[in-house]
């Protein structure tokens, strides 16, 4: 761990040595074309007031290089976000909260777990691309009695869809809880998550009949009775399963909470998504571009998302 901290530490003081420089960075992420008044929409030249205040030359408006981001009326210093996200993105399975305490010194548990949690809600965009070509759908259970003593016993139902690269190569995911896997709740995850004419692959069960009606073509594969196991007629939707389960258990101990998984899951996606990635920077560079384009979340915000 020390000499974890030690390298994030050299790192963040070689790039972003003080707060001016991190306020520089957000802004040149910001605004790449220049200044735009939030308020207004207009391009001007900011006069620079007190206190890291930009007032917008054309309606007088005030505002800050992190008003209405992630990082909006945040105490934490902007050298410990940035730490965060770099230590975040550079490790391969992620980092819990005590781990990002200790690394940033930081005193308040609940400070380290509201960073990581908004953090994570910023790693999905909005406006992604949805998947297309051959899609597998599936649903899985998450959780469940881990300690006889454990109060919160209740399985997660987690919605999958991945795309199929051929010959035997997966592409991109999409994840969601739901309270049940009702046919309702399939067909919104569907129309939500995959281009339509898409080819969507999915087992024998009656919540998918309605897919060909929805402007898909379906794949259907009966597993009741076939000498075939799922887990090599659908390939994709099982390993994902597999390996979010591991993945959740080895770095947070299986200690997730229902109104807390979505944004575990924002982070399993991220990270899934850009696994083939070679270039760590890139991957700090994308979570704070998406930092400073997602609306503010607050800390009763992330309790009850």
């Amino acid at each position: 761990m020390l000499r974890q901290i030690e390298w994030v530490s050299c790192v963040t003081l070689d790039w972003f040595h003080d707060e001016q420089a991190c306020r520089d960075y957000l802004q040149t992420l910001r605004w790449p074309n220049g200044f735009i008044c939030p308020n207004c929409l207009t391009h001007s030249v900011p006069y620079i007031l007190p206190k890291n205040k930009l007032k917008c030359s054309q309606c007088r408006k005030q505002t800050s290089v992190t008003a209405g981001t992630i990082f909006d009326k945040t105490r934490t210093p902007l050298k410990d976000w940035f730490a965060a996200i770099w230590y975040l993105t550079n490790q391969k399975n992620g980092v819990s909260a005590l781990g990002i305490q200790r690394l940033l010194g930081i005193g308040s548990y609940q400070t380290a777990w509201a960073i990581l949690h908004r953090l994570r809600y910023a790693m999905i965009n909005p406006e992604r691309d949805k998947l297309s070509g051959i899609v597998e759908v599936d649903e899985t259970f998450v959780g469940g009695i881990v300690d006889i003593n454990q109060q919160d016993k209740k399985k997660f139902v987690v919605l999958i869809a991945i795309e199929l690269i051929e010959p035997k190569g997966f592409g991109r995911i999409r994840l969601r809880q739901v309270d049940s896997a009702t046919k309702r709740n399939i067909e919104e995850f569907i129309a939500d998550v995959i281009e339509p004419n898409s080819q969507i692959h999915t087992d024998g069960s009656a919540i998918y009949s309605s897919v060909d009606n929805m402007g898909y073509s379906r794949k259907k594969t009966v597993h009741l009775g076939s000498d075939m196991p799922a887990h090599e007629t659908m390939p994709g939707v099982h390993r994902v399963a597999a390996l979010l389960k591991r993945w959740l258990l080895g770095t947070y101990q299986g200690a997730v909470q229902a109104k807390q998984l979505d944004y575990y899951l924002d982070e399993y996606t991220f990270r899934f998504n850009r696994r083939k990635s070679r270039s760590r920077g890139l991957l700090f560079y994308r979570l704070l571009e998406q930092s400073v384009a997602t609306k503010p979340l607050t800390y009763e915000g992330i309790k009850t998302r």
